[in-house]
């Protein structure tokens, strides 16, 4: 009997152990109370640093997906350039090395030299132009490009217009630019733009710009407001022509070799919380570059505003530079250029 009895404790304990080893598990594994463990773990490239709009896009879209599929699928965001340039990320992407990553446009014509369309001079005649554009026909035509390149479009995302700014005095006309040199991107397109303007285009690195405009080595350059106002070119170029010549739309992509390894629900998914994310970002982005307006502004600098006729003049010297760049495209040109005539009381 006390044999039985002491067979039935050590049972017993067993028992009990066996219950806290499976409680334990349940803990480390996803128990009750925590998060589950994630089948799919995916990484996202994004450059910007953590507190710039498209990185906080990207966090976004990572968020809205782990809720969507109830943690299923998790996106590992890394900013900062952690995993390397804009082309090297996107040479990954292609092969399925990095999953996920926000470009601009300037880095994805080099790997799809139709999407230089999309960011020619003088093409938009304001921001709700460029958005009925890229959300309408034209932009799905764009995105199915891709298809064949190991990249799968999602999303648009927002990184403003660019405006020149000045030394001396501001433009206020085509014929002001005259003449004057212009710091511009090491970019053929960019520089062939401020040529046919009749300016002299000074390939320069962005970070020598505050010195050479200090100096008089340049008389101007270009850029978004939040650039101007965050790296403080209005302290030596207090005079800022808007122009917007150049919207250059940026893209959210997913390699396509991890896009095709997706169940159709898995895939329907991805691309509803990538467009969420895009107006999340597009809404940060005009936060932000309202905010770099204001303080330019409260420094005392000079802003102007050309007319949309004025523009239209500027638009109209880019002729030579739409039929160097986009020659066999230049009847997508005429379809953008007409929407954006439909478009012409918009602001």
């Amino acid at each position: 009997m006390i044999r039985r009895i002491a067979v039935w404790m050590v049972q017993g304990i067993g028992f009990l152990m066996m219950g806290v080893i499976l409680a334990a598990c349940g803990e480390l594994y996803g128990g009750k109370g925590q998060e589950p463990v994630p089948e799919l773990v995916l990484t996202y490239a994004e450059n910007q640093a953590e507190d710039y709009p498209t990185t906080k896009g990207a966090y976004k879209f990572a968020e809205l997906v782990k809720e969507r599929t109830s943690g299923r699928i998790e996106i590992l965001v890394h900013a900062g350039g952690e995993l390397g340039d804009e082309q090297a990320v996107v040479e990954q992407l292609q092969y399925g090395g990095i999953d996920f990553v926000r470009a601009s446009l300037s880095s994805l014509s080099e790997f799809v030299p139709e999407l230089n369309v999309l960011q020619m001079p003088y093409l938009y005649k304001n921001s709700e132009h460029m958005w009925k554009i890229l959300e309408g026909e034209i932009g799905d035509e764009f995105m199915e490009i891709l298809d064949g390149s190991g990249l799968t479009g999602l999303s648009w995302y927002d990184a403003g217009a660019r405006n020149f700014y000045w030394t001396n005095k501001p433009v206020q006309r085509l014929e002001d630019i005259k003449g004057r040199k212009i710091r511009v991107q090491e970019s053929e397109m960019m520089a062939a733009m401020v040529e046919a303007l009749g300016g002299t285009a000074i390939p320069m690195t962005y970070d020598k710009v505050y010195s050479a405009l200090e100096t008089g080595e340049i008389d101007g350059a270009e850029n978004n407001w939040p650039s101007y106002e965050s790296v403080r070119h209005y302290e030596v170029a207090p005079y800022y022509t808007v122009d917007e010549h150049t919207r250059v739309p940026e893209m959210q992509l997913m390699s396509q070799y991890t896009w095709e390894k997706l169940s159709p629900e898995d895939q329907e998914i991805i691309l509803e919380c990538a467009k969420e994310s895009a107006l999340y970002e597009r809404k940060l982005w005009t936060q932000r570059s309202e905010a770099s307006q204001r303080r330019v502004r409260s420094a005392g600098c000079v802003v102007v505003e050309l007319s949309d006729e004025e523009k239209a003049r500027f638009q109209a010297a880019m002729m030579p530079v739409y039929q160097r760049f986009c020659a066999d495209y230049m009847d997508v040109i005429e379809r953008i250029v007409e929407a954006g005539e439909e478009n012409r009381g918009l602001r």
